[in-house]
């Protein structure tokens, strides 16, 4: 049991990596999440079952809306949760084998001022977060204990970055900031405390997942800010 919880908790942290990596990672740790899918009999089986009727084709078709009159390509996903599954799958499936190429597709389909990394950080959020989501909830196990157990360990990593967060804001009015980035950060900042004050996990994620953007956007990433996404990983 604890070998086939561990094969799980492989795939979950590899997709957590693709999320947290950097866009150039992101080929390799693909080719890695299939690979743990294939290496555990469950995921086997949940895989098998969710893309059994499953019509890849139509589905790209339906999810994936080429660009029209100047207008940008965009993606979607589905509704179903276990449509969900089959759709992202067969797309790694689709990366791994080079058959879509992770540049392209980008551009295309997740482009920011034609960014590779901005519209990396974008796909991580839309495509691959939920995807992982899914498949944790499909094995609880993998998260095993009570339900007060997960709360206090929230509440403690929401504490732990609240305590990083006044030396984070510091770090960022010592930056050589243009005037509308200054804002945003000053706004970003409140909303991050307040977001921990409230302990309120959702939103400070979803603040988070942008602060993470804007950060990449001015090049102000360092080990201070790479700290606070390790544990936002964990709410």
């Amino acid at each position: 049991m604890e070998a086939r919880i561990a094969q799980i908790g492989r795939f979950i942290d590899t997709c957590t990596e693709i999320i947290e990596g950097k866009y150039t990672a992101a080929d390799e740790k693909i080719s890695e999440a299939l690979a743990a899918i294939a290496a555990s009999r469950d995921l086997t089986q949940l895989f098998t079952a969710v893309t059994q009727d499953f019509d890849y084709p139509a589905a790209k078709l339906r999810y994936l809306r080429p660009a029209v009159r100047g207008a940008r390509g965009a993606a979607y996903l589905p509704a179903d949760r276990s449509e969900l599954l089959a759709y992202v799958f067969c797309l790694f499936a689709e990366i791994d084998a080079g058959t879509i190429l992770l540049n392209d597709f980008l551009l295309r389909y997740f482009y920011v001022d034609g960014s590779y990394t901005a519209g990396f950080t974008l796909f991580a959020e839309r495509v691959v977060r939920p995807f992982r989501d899914i498949v944790r909830d499909c094995f609880p196990a993998v998260c095993s204990g009570s339900a007060e157990d997960r709360r206090r360990a929230q509440e403690a990593c929401i504490g732990q970055i609240a305590a990083l967060l006044p030396a984070e804001r510091e770090r960022l009015a010592l930056l050589p900031l243009k005037e509308e980035e200054r804002a945003a950060a000053e706004l970003i900042g409140a909303g991050l405390a307040g977001a921990a004050a409230k302990k309120d996990a959702v939103e400070l994620s979803a603040l988070l997942a942008g602060y993470r953007y804007f950060l990449r956007t001015i090049r102000g990433e360092c080990d201070s800010s790479a700290q606070i996404f390790l544990l936002a990983a964990q709410l």
